[in-house]
């Protein structure tokens, strides 16, 4: 049996790239789980490179860069 998948995939798309961080350049972070239990890898990441976002992980999280200019790590 595979991840149980929400009802509303775009309901939950549309909640998550709603944050007014997301409206401001600055990040979210998002549970590897509950990423695979609600959309799947897969579909989340489509969604960030639509938005020209970029995706690191670290620590079980997906970490979005809500910009689509470029960034460094530092350390």
């Amino acid at each position: 049996m595979g991840p149980i998948r929400i009802a509303d995939p775009e309901g939950w798309i549309e909640e998550v790239f709603s944050a007014k961080a997301v409206s401001k350049g600055g990040v979210i972070r998002r549970d590897l789980a509950w990423i695979d239990r609600e959309i799947g890898r897969n579909r989340f990441v489509a969604e960030v490179r639509s938005r020209g976002f970029h995706l690191v992980e670290t620590g079980g999280q997906w970490i979005v860069i809500c910009s689509s200019g470029f960034f460094r790590v530092i350390c």
